[in-house]
């Protein structure tokens, strides 16, 4: 008889026993799966979120700057010593340690014009990735893609009394407006947006640029380190994070991933202890089998390799469970625990991979002692039970 045959007969004979293993075991690895999924599954969901939110890191030109108050009353400030942003050097950012995390990076070059009796902001962008980073534009229009094209925040478009398709002459030079924001409750509503090289010619700019945001893909990202990385690039640049919104979340993110941790290898330890207990109690209700066994020829190995057999057959068995549970439990979990209402659960069959590898680790490891004390009993001492 062969010893898979062995290991099998005997699982059959002890239903109810290893129907307890099987679970104790798979509530274990579904709790696993449970949480390392959820928190995975809100880790996308807050990243997407701060895709939406747009920028969180901002360069500025380093200046020194003199608040002026008298009696308690502000009376502005006086800034001196300003320092430009050169368009050559942001090519740098991208060359950072964390570049993986960058999602885009938006120039910006700022400026006053003149439109008939109206003094407006113009702003001059890279559409591409101002389009990316700002999500939330909804155009009435279309965005512009050639030079001669604006676009026009709400408030602007009012102002002015015009609309897509209408003309507009800006220091001489006719453009066309190509589309319209709607409200968006910030200041965008209020600016001419134009093409980053026409608005640079505009403005007598050429080659600077003002301002530029940067969008980092939030999930796991440093921020902290980032904005150190792009000012070490950018010396002549104040680069600071808009990061209250992103390290609130991740921390609390975090701080459950800890508490899942915990909590699964808490519960992991205590499915092992299942598996010791009734391993070690198949084993010494085996004592005249085993006995038998012995005197019949088998070897220690032999009788290791029946117990752990069975452990494994029942260990993978609870790890597919547990992966099915696990992945059950997280997708009924993740709307009442994620950002939004439409987080996607991750599914990723490295996290099965996984589940079955540590169910057979677990199992292995649990019943390896039970498989010593099996294959160490004296033949002659088990068959006086007879």
């Amino acid at each position: 008889m062969k010893l898979h045959t062995i290991s099998l007969n005997n699982l059959k004979r002890r239903k109810a026993r290893m129907a307890f293993l099987t679970i104790g075991l798979m509530v274990g690895i579904a709790t696993v799966v449970t949480l390392i999924t959820l928190t995975r599954s809100m880790s996308g969901d807050i990243e997407r979120k701060m895709d939406e939110f747009g920028a969180n890191i901002l360069i500025t030109p380093r200046s020194n700057g003199l608040s002026m108050t008298y009696g308690g009353i502000s009376l502005g400030g006086v800034t001196f010593d300003q320092s430009e942003i050169h368009e050559e050097q942001l090519a740098a950012i991208r060359t950072i340690k964390n570049k993986a995390n960058l999602s885009s990076v938006a120039p910006k070059v700022l400026g006053g014009i003149t439109v008939g009796s109206h003094n407006v902001l113009l702003v001059g962008v890279d559409f591409e990735n101002e389009l990316k980073m700002k999500q939330w534009w909804q155009i009435f229009g279309e965005a512009p893609k050639t030079p001669q094209e604006l676009l026009l925040g709400s408030d602007a478009a009012k102002t002015l009394h015009l609309g897509p398709g209408d003309s507009l002459t800006l220091k001489g030079e006719t453009f066309t407006v190509s589309g319209v924001l709607d409200q968006t409750g910030s200041q965008d509503d209020a600016l001419i947006f134009a093409t980053l090289r026409k608005a640079q010619k505009l403005l007598g700019k050429e080659g600077k640029i003002t301002l530029v945001e940067v969008a980092a893909l939030c999930h796991g990202c440093p921020i902290g380190d980032m904005v150190l990385q792009i000012a070490e690039k950018l010396p002549d640049a104040k680069v600071t994070a808009i990061q209250q919104v992103v390290e609130s979340r991740l921390k609390a993110l975090d701080q459950f991933k800890r508490f899942s941790y915990a909590m699964a290898t808490v519960v992991l330890f205590i499915g092992s202890l299942i598996v010791f207990v009734t391993m070690m109690g198949s084993v010494n209700e085996r004592t005249v089998e085993i006995g038998v066994f012995r005197a019949i020829g088998f070897r220690k190995a032999h009788i290791m390799r029946i117990i752990l057999l069975e452990a494994a057959l029942v260990s993978l068995l609870a790890g597919l469970l547990g992966y099915a549970l696990g992945m059950g439990s997280a997708g009924l979990a993740l709307p009442y625990m994620a950002e939004s209402a439409n987080a996607v659960l991750v599914k990723d069959w490295w996290i099965g991979a996984g589940a079955i590898t540590l169910a057979l680790v677990t199992g292995l490891v649990a019943s390896l002692y039970p498989a010593l004390h099996a294959s160490k009993m004296d033949p002659t001492e088990a068959l006086r039970a007879l």
